[in-house]
């Protein structure tokens, strides 16, 4: 079918348009305010590591193309980012935050769950569940042109999102903090314990610096208030739920519904009537006789 052939024929259902493109934004508004809402908690963590050793100092801003270059995290701050999103971490939740009672109510509510208890499913959230959800609502992301990061968990229940994030910090705080203790002490172990056999006074020299270096090391890390990631905002929340965000969904559905609608008819249009053979071709239809 000729391109202005189909383009007259919608123009002659533009009502028919305008109802679907109607009906479209109608379910997609009633679906996105049948969404349930989350709150936002955010925080603002800045690396604490100047040397090889974790201190309690910020690092200053970079130059702005330094972070473009290479913006990945290294050394202690990037465990604190992995244990974040951990296995572990979402044990924690799960013991120390009503999280999994959420989850269950959640999937419980609505026909989704009538379906699933009439469909004989698993009802039950479990710690794989709770990871899931860990890794969907965390975002972690880098300031441009500064050392900064910012953390944000999105939850349903505005106190709780505030609890989890500072739950979440004090977790992946620990875990860096622990590993470093661990280390250093079982390295002082190993030290004393070469230093008892050793009987080389030069061996014994060099054994007595690397010891005093890792007793400095467990002395950092003991008095120390930050050694992976130190708070440059505490957590936070929003005052009101931000998610998702329903101007923007909104926007963007008034834009996609038309369009949806022209789709849906046009393809309604090819699809009711096959298309008619064309008039035979110039070439095809005035053939010159060969001669005699």
């Amino acid at each position: 079918m000729p391109l202005e052939v189909l383009i007259l024929r919608l123009w002659r259902l533009r009502l028919r348009v305008a109802l679907v493109a109607l009906l479209l934004s109608g379910a997609g508004a009633g679906t996105l305010f049948a969404l349930p809402r989350s709150f936002v908690a955010e925080a603002v963590v800045a690396p604490s590591e100047t040397t090889g050793i974790a201190t309690s100092s910020l690092l200053s801003a970079s130059p702005a193309f330094s972070g473009l270059l290479d913006p990945r995290p290294s050394g202690n701050f990037a465990i604190y980012l992995g244990a974040l999103r951990s296995a572990e971490a979402a044990m924690r939740l799960v013991e120390a935050t009503p999280l999994l009672a959420l989850l269950n109510e959640r999937r419980a509510a609505g026909p989704a769950g009538a379906l699933r208890r009439a469909l004989g499913l698993r009802m039950e959230m479990d710690l794989d569940d709770a990871r899931n959800w860990l890794a969907r609502n965390l975002a972690v992301t880098q300031t441009l042109g500064s050392v900064t990061w910012t953390l944000s968990l999105a939850h349903p229940d505005r106190d709780q999102a505030l609890d989890a994030l500072r739950h979440l910090h004090a977790f992946a705080e620990a875990k860096v903090r622990a590993d470093l203790e661990d280390m250093a002490r079982r390295r002082v172990v190993a030290l004393e314990a070469r230093l008892v056999r050793e009987q080389d006074l030069y061996i014994r020299q060099s054994l007595y610096e690397m010891l005093a270096q890792q007793q400095r090391v467990g002395l950092v890390v003991a008095a120390d208030e930050a050694v992976a990631a130190r708070l440059v905002s505490a957590p936070l929340v929003e005052q009101r739920a931000s998610l998702p965000n329903r101007p923007l969904l909104l926007l963007l559905l008034l834009v996609t519904a038309p369009l949806a609608a022209l789709a849906v008819v046009a393809a309604g249009i090819l699809l009711a009537r096959p298309l008619p053979d064309g008039p035979a071709m110039p070439h095809q239809a005035y053939r010159m006789e060969p001669a005699e």
